[in-house]
This record gives structure tokens, C-alpha cells and sequence, in this order.
């Protein structure tokens, strides 16, 4: 199972393997110990540090496990330099100890630049999907056939997005956290229509409702 940087850590606590929310209401927060506290604000870190990367985009998949003060990086990038970077921005923040970095590097592939063009063209230009990015104003914003030709792997779409699209030898894999089921749906239909993708594995996560009173 994997877990979505922007919203989870797995961190092991107490010799517990457990899944923490990165944010968690004050009340809640300050019912833990020092320990898991200084977990939790250490994950915090470290996920400011790989969302804030330059290169860290739609197409890459980072999440992170932290055991004591050792830092676990792992995930799909979609860019060599990416992997190294996240590690050198990791291994700067004070309190951790060791980087352990397990970032799986995509390979170089024409056939794969050209499918992460179509996709992203698919699921962002899919007006129920839209809100899910911040990258908007109609299609001029999405990949022409040129872009495309160029590179879209080394010229990634700027601004944030929800869903994210790993493309792998002609396997796609989406990942990311949705509003509703019916999204979810959408969005691996709109891979799946795709012509060259081989297979599509929509990991994709519903966000729940927070909680009222």
C-alpha cells in the first residue's frame, strides 16, 4: 500500500509501525508525548522539503518512512535529479541523523514522455477534473503535440496537483487524493482511454470529511 506525501507519514514509534496525519487538530497533537511529537514535527519537515523541491512535479511519487532520527525515501521519480536533491534538502534538517534514499529513478523513454503529454492532457483537461490543479485558463495551459516532442518529462507543468500521474514502460500509475469515489472513477477511465497505455493502477485516495463539532 502506498501512502500520499502531502497527507501521510508512516513513522515508527515506539517500535509501532503507524500511519500519522500530518496535521493533526491542537487538540489532538498536544495529547502526544515528546517523542511523537518531535516525530511528527520532523515529518512535517520533511515534507515541506520534497514538495518545495523545483523538480518535485505530476509525474513523480515521493512518500517517506521515519525510524527514530533515519529517514526512509522512497517513490518514483520521474528525474534523476530529483532524487538527489530530496536527499541533500533531507539530510539538512536538523534532528535527522541518516537518509536511507530507496527513490526508484524512471527510465528515459520517448514512448513514456509522449504518454505523460496525453494523460495529463486526459485527466486535467477533463473539466470535472480540473479543480484538482491549479495550472487552469483553458487548454492553452495543457501539452501541445510540441511540447511533447520537446520533453514534458524535463518541462513538467507548473502548480499544484492533486492527482498524479506515473508513467512507467507504458504502465500508469495514478496516485494522489480525490473528493468523492465518482472522481476516482473518472480519472481512471480517462487513463485508461489513453492509446498506448498498457495497463493503468488508479491508487487514487478519497479524501474523508473532517469531522463536525
Amino acid at each position: 500500500m502506498r501512502y500520499y506525501t502531502r497527507n501521510w507519514v508512516i513513522a515508527s514509534i515506539s517500535g509501532l509501525l503507524l500511519l500519522t496525519p500530518l496535521a493533526l487538530p491542537q487538540e489532538k497533537a498536544s495529547g502526544l508525548d515528546a517523542k511523537q511529537q518531535a516525530t511528527l514535527k520532523l515529518a512535517q519537515e520533511v515534507r515541506r522539503r520534497i514538495i518545495t523541491q523545483p523538480q518535485f512535479g505530476v509525474f513523480d511519487h515521493i512518500h517517506f518512512a521515519i525510524e527514530d532520527n533515519t529517514v526512509i525515501l522512497r517513490g518514483r521519480a520521474s528525474r534523476p535529479i530529483l532524487k538527489s536533491n530530496i536527499e541533500n534538502a533531507v539530510r539538512r534538517i536538523e534532528g535527522v541523523s541518516k537518509v536511507e534514499n530507496e527513490i526508484e529513478v524512471l527510465p528515459l523513454s520517448p514512448n513514456d514522455d509522449r504518454l505523460r503529454a496525453a494523460l495529463y492532457a486526459s485527466i486535467y483537461g477533463f473539466p470535472a477534473l480540473q479543480r484538482y490543479t491549479s495550472n487552469r485558463g483553458g487548454p492553452r495551459n495543457f501539452p501541445s503535440v510540441a511540447r511533447a516532442a520537446g520533453g514534458i518529462t524535463n518541462d513538467p507543468p507548473i502548480g499544484r496537483h492533486a492527482i498524479h500521474i506515473i508513467v512507467e514502460n507504458g504502465h500508469v500509475t495514478l496516485t494522489g487524493v480525490v473528493d468523492s469515489e465518482a472522481d476516482l472513477a473518472i480519472a481512471g477511465m480517462r487513463a485508461n482511454i489513453v492509446p498506448g497505455v498498457f495497463s493503468v493502477d488508479n491508487d487514487l485516495q478519497v479524501a474523508r470529511a473532517a469531522p463536525k463539532g
